[in-house]
């Protein structure tokens, strides 16, 4: 599970639980107020999902009043799909029908802390006392996960038998091994529910709270030894200075301790030695979101930039993200990518505005990105290559909206959320909901095809009921979310194998790997040596149902031009000659690229496999790009390419609408907004997600985005 290329929860049909779940047709309980039936939170499949277990003695391992309470409750690792509706609980790998064990387990501490975090949630939103209940015994049942002497003491085991026996070395082998032996993603994870815990319980139960508390500093006292004994040192990585002192080098699972942190620091404000740790990790994340982003890192690294000096940053990629990894600059990934949230969150717990700036840049300029290139795919590496979508990814990126708009003042983002969020009911690759509110089922994810995987597993459920959790608490968002189901049109970033070329005397290279061990090929890719050239036609991909290629590539283009970034293979400086190719479109120039990086550092390979824009977009009617190599050689994987102006339309059964714009460009660019015979409501914001025009439109209508800007027309 401490893998960045993810593998989706698939499992096969293997006999597991006996108890099944009809989940269809499930029906709100009697006694349910017209509000209650009204929210769309239901926990009812994650309760299906729960089991009671009564572990064994076991040295370093127990939890509060275990003598007084043996049994534990804890969810089922995953749910699939059965006839008529219904769900079967499964563990995962293999199950060995002579000792009853699975080959991982049936449970895991990465989903017992996302759970529990669901029950807090909805028991401090809502006043639901079986909710609390239920977080009680699951936080009980991820203590017992956690080691609690020895050297190892503070770190978490992660996987979990049907008799309660602790799995420290599933099969296959997960990193660390055994699982409790460093720091992990379920380390941070278990710090989140941990936190969240303290201070739903430090009032209602001071008892409990202070258990929690006690284990909360454990773990902290963990990461301050296996990690923040590294506060302050900077490592490379492929030429850029990271700072070390991320959980596993991840600003994504170090985000996912800080959620919790950052509740725990609210709660208890006395404790300076957690305080003094979220602090440091928190300037970690922002340090290298500041990298990530374009923007100025005041760490202790000083100022960094990923991109061209003086250049917008966030107009390149990747587009104002936070990237998830140190050790590679060459890949995102939607799911556990809750950094901009859990810097929002920070910056109010820490008091301190400038966490919060990393965030605002990602959400005012990425989000608007992702959602009119096709949603939140599960990885860019760095080209779209891992195109399932799942409600992880999609609560990640719901969950730094509505942070950073709650943290920042910014109303805009909240509208951003509900067209996210529109996912859960419609507006998704697969164009049917991915979420039953009568039910409380979250499918487990979309093929690239656009199938839908109908298993529900924990990770799945849980995500699915947070974004719930966040949409009932944001009543506006929740709106516009149900109300747009059916996507119109998407005009946005876009694809162009470099195999595809119309024509070349280059050589198509068939990779032995895709994966580069800091990214991934998007498939072949072409070689090209010192006088060898391409030509590419820019509108592949494109929407293939428009008549001309200006149609397919859209106002964007029109309007402002074609940005493209070829991804390039850079090689570590000194290691070979530097690649240097000539770009052009027609007889118009685009620029010449040098392809290097610096020093490879910690990072897995020498060199690094990313996108770099060229300066100047192909305008007019041109829908062609053309290289020349001048000096050595040339590895080229696609060419990335996005109108100037990216747009997605979206409406529903019932009425609503919504049309998306966002300007690339670093100078205002005009855009038609608004249908015909429809009232629409615009509001129209700047880079740095200020409101600067509000209006009704009434009709079609020229609008005007700001330099890096984003409008919503809403009907």
């Amino acid at each position: 599970m401490n893998t960045r290329s993810l593998t989706t929860r698939m499992t096969a049909g293997v006999a597991g639980a006996a108890l099944v779940f009809a989940g269809a047709g499930l029906a709100a309980p009697a006694s349910a107020s017209a509000e209650q039936q009204a929210a769309l939170t239901n926990t009812a499949h994650l309760d299906f999902l729960l089991d009671e277990v009564s572990p064994p003695e076991l040295p370093g391992h127990t939890t509060y009043r275990l003598a007084e309470e043996p049994e534990l409750q804890l969810p089922w690792t995953y749910a699939d799909a059965r006839d008529g509706g219904t769900f079967e609980r499964v563990g995962g790998g293999p199950l060995d029908e002579a000792t009853g064990d699975w080959a991982q387990g049936a449970f895991n501490s990465d989903d017992v802390s996302r759970a529990a975090v669901v029950y807090l949630r909805h028991w401090q939103q809502t006043g639901d006392d079986a909710s609390r209940q239920k977080a009680y015994d699951v936080l009980r049942a991820l203590a017992y996960f956690q080691t609690t002497e020895g050297e190892d003491a503070g770190n978490v085991v992660l996987w979990m038998q049907t008799d309660g026996e602790l799995n420290p070395s599933a099969e296959p082998v997960e990193l660390p091994d055994p699982s409790d032996s460093e720091e992990s993603y379920w380390l941070a994870r278990t710090i989140w529910a941990l936190g969240e815990g303290y201070a739903a319980f430090r009032d209602a139960d001071p008892e409990f709270a202070a258990f929690l508390q006690e284990r909360l500093q454990l773990s902290v006292a963990a990461v301050d030894r296996e990690v923040l004994v590294r506060y302050g040192e900077y490592a490379a990585a492929d030429g850029a200075s990271v700072p070390a002192w991320l959980i596993v080098d991840g600003a994504d699972a170090t985000a996912e301790a800080l959620l919790g942190l950052s509740a725990y620091v609210q709660a208890a404000p006395d404790d300076a030695g957690v305080r003094s740790s979220t602090e440091k990790l928190a300037e970690g994340v922002a340090a290298y979101a500041g990298l990530t982003t374009g923007g100025a890192s005041e760490a202790k690294g000083g100022k960094h930039s990923w991109n061209v000096p003086g250049a917008d940053a966030a107009a390149s990629w990747p587009y104002g993200a936070i990237l998830p990894w140190a050790e590679s600059r060459s890949m995102w990934h939607a799911w556990s990518s809750q950094m901009g949230g859990a810097l929002a969150r920070a910056s109010v717990a820490l008091g301190d505005e400038g966490l919060r700036q990393p965030a605002v840049t990602e959400a005012v300029r990425f989000a608007p990105t992702l959602l009119a290139a096709g949603g939140p795919e599960n990885a860019w590496y760095p080209s779209p290559t891992e195109r399932v979508q799942i409600a992880y990814g999609a609560d990640s990126r719901i969950q730094n909206l509505l942070a950073t708009a709650d943290a920042a003042g910014l109303p805009g983002l909240v509208d951003l959320a509900g067209v996210q969020a529109a996912w859960f009911f419609g507006l998704n690759p697969a164009a049917e909901p991915m979420y039953d509110p009568a039910t409380g089922v979250t499918f487990d994810g979309i093929q690239a095809d656009g199938s839908i995987n109908r298993n529900s597993g924990a990770e799945s459920a849980i995500h699915g009921l947070l974004t719930m959790l966040a949409l009932d608490a944001h009543p506006q968002a929740a709106a516009l979310a149900q109300s747009l189901t059916v996507l119109e049109g998407r005009d946005g970033l876009r694809v162009v194998e470099a195999e595809d070329a119309v024509t070349t005397d280059g050589t198509v290279v068939t990779p032995e790997s895709s994966w580069t061990e800091e990214s991934s090929w998007s498939g072949d890719y072409l070689e090209l040596a010192p006088g060898q050239t391409a030509s590419f036609d820019l509108a592949a991909g494109a929407d293939a149902s428009a008549s001309t290629a200006s149609d397919r590539l859209g106002a964007g283009h029109r309007l402002g031009g074609l940005i493209v970034e070829p991804v390039l293979w850079q090689v570590e400086k000194g290691t070979a000659e530097t690649p240097k190719s000539v770009w052009r479109s027609g007889r118009l120039p685009l620029g010449t690229l040098s392809s290097s990086v610096g020093e490879q550092g910690l990072t897995a390979a020498s060199g690094a496999l990313l996108p770099q824009r060229l300066p100047v977009p192909v305008v007019g009617s041109r829908t062609t790009a053309e290289v020349e190599v001048r000096a050595g050689t040339v590895q080229l994987d696609a060419l990335l390419v996005r109108p100037a102006i990216s747009t997605l339309e979206a409406s529903g059964e019932a009425g609503g609408s919504a049309e998306l714009a966002q300007n690339a460009l670093p100078l205002p660019l005009p855009v038609t907004m608004g249908a015909e015979g429809a009232t629409q409501t615009l509001r129209s914001y700047d880079a740095t997600g200020a409101l600067v025009d509000e209006r009704t439109l009434d009709g079609p209508t020229t609008v005007w985005l700001r330099p890096g800007g984003y409008a919503l027309a809403l009907g």
